[in-house]
């Protein structure tokens, strides 16, 4: 069985969609209307702009999506999944194309996830980092006992890499235990905030709204949600669990794990970057992936 799966934030790269936009027609008329529908060229930014307009949260994630949605609209019947999933961000772009979601829509609500985060990013100074080498348990042990601040494990990328999220004195004190537990690494990364953690509250509450107003249809195929980690077909079941992805954690580990438990031999990474190709390898060696850029 194929899934096809659909990358996150960190994944855009200057040039992102040139080539599409310059010989598909489709493609063209696709990236035309989000520049419309955003209010800026947005593709203006992803094919000439410089590193830094890409890492705006407003620019990058509906780049991101963009990029991954337009890609599989060009690829007629070769996109033929029999299930889908995406990390973080990269959960719209499956729900968009296994249309539970419009294309417009997509855009929308992209868009809208992208500037509730900048501003959840600007009210309170917060960050992520990298853990790699310790168990999920010792992790999650080591975020609940630093008790006087916010950090929570944020992304359970496979086993031995886990991302953990809160605010910058939480965090330092986290990677000093986690370094004292083991950890071969505990490395802050170069993010704009806590995503995925509790510090996204205000996201959540203004994104919700938008999720409830936005029309919803039963995808073409399960959809693996970050939230639950499980098969989703239910279009009010989606649209809850989309909205608590910005204050849970992405169960990646998890959902690739059931997407192989359900049948999954064959992974198709749809959008910039390898880096979920990389993962589902760490989880299980066994299966096959490749990607479509």
């Amino acid at each position: 069985m194929k899934a096809f799966v659909f990358p996150g934030q960190g994944a855009q790269f200057v040039g992102m969609g040139k080539d599409l936009y310059e010989n598909q027609p489709i493609a063209k008329a696709l990236f035309e209307q989000a520049n419309e529908i955003l209010g800026f060229r947005i593709t203006d930014l992803m094919f000439a702009g410089t590193d830094e307009d890409l890492r705006q949260t407003k620019v990058t994630q509906p780049a991101i999506f963009l990029h991954s949605v337009i890609l599989t609209k060009t690829m007629g019947a070769d996109f033929c999944p029999d299930m889908v999933a995406g990390h973080s961000l990269g959960e719209f772009s499956a729900l968009v194309a296994a249309g539970a979601l419009s294309f417009e829509d997509g855009v929308r609500l992209v868009s809208a996830r992208a500037m509730a985060m900048q501003k959840a990013c600007e009210k309170e100074p917060s960050t992520m980092a990298a853990v790699l080498g310790l168990p999920d348990a010792t992790v999650e042990e080591i975020c609940q006992s630093i008790t006087n601040e916010i950090v929570v494990p944020a992304n359970y990328n496979c086993p031995g890499q886990i991302v953990i999220s809160g605010s910058i004195a939480g965090i330092d004190a986290a990677c000093e235990k986690m370094l004292a537990a083991g950890a071969k690494r505990a490395l802050k990364l170069k993010v704009g905030g806590a995503f995925h953690s509790p510090l996204m509250e205000p996201a959540r509450a203004e994104l919700a709204q938008a999720i409830h107003d936005t029309q919803f249809s039963a995808p073409s195929c399960p959809v693996y949600q970050n939230v639950t980690a499980k098969a989703e077909t239910d279009p009010e079941t989606i649209k809850t669990n989309l909205v608590a992805q910005l204050t849970a954690p992405v169960r990646w580990t998890q959902s690739v794990i059931n997407m192989i438990a359900d049948g999954a031999t064959d992974f198709t990474e749809v959008g910039p970057g390898s880096v979920l190709q990389g993962l589902v390898k760490k989880i299980n060696k066994e299966v096959s992936t490749q990607g479509i850029q």
